[in-house]
C-alpha cells in the first residue's frame, strides 16, 4: 500500500530547469529534491535565523565582511589574551 500522495505544483520554466540540473547532478529525482527542500524549509529555526540576522548586522557595523575578518579578529583577541596573562 502506497503511503505517499501525489501533488501537482507549478514552477516558472527557469526554476524547473535549475531544479532538474540540481537533481541530475545529485543523482536524485525531482521528487526527492523537493522533499528535501521542504524538509529543510520546515526545519529552519526562526530563533536561529533571528540570531544570525542580528549578528550579521552587528558584524557589518564593526566592519566584518568575511570569515577571514572573523579569523583575524579571533587571532588578535587570543594574542591579546595571552599577552595579558603573561604580565
Amino acid at each position: 500500500m502506497r503511503t505517499a500522495k501525489t501533488i501537482s505544483i507549478t514552477l516558472p520554466p527557469d526554476l524547473l530547469v535549475k531544479a532538474q540540473k540540481v537533481a541530475q547532478s545529485e543523482h536524485r529525482t525531482i521528487s526527492e529534491l523537493f522533499r528535501e527542500a521542504l524538509r529543510r524549509y520546515m526545519a529552519s529555526d526562526p530563533e536561529w535565523e533571528g540570531l544570525l540576522k542580528r549578528t550579521r548586522t552587528a558584524g557589518k557595523a564593526m566592519g566584518i565582511s568575511s570569515e577571514a575578518d572573523v579569523e583575524r579578529l579571533s587571532d588578535e583577541y587570543r594574542r591579546e589574551k595571552r599577552r595579558t596573562k603573561t604580565r
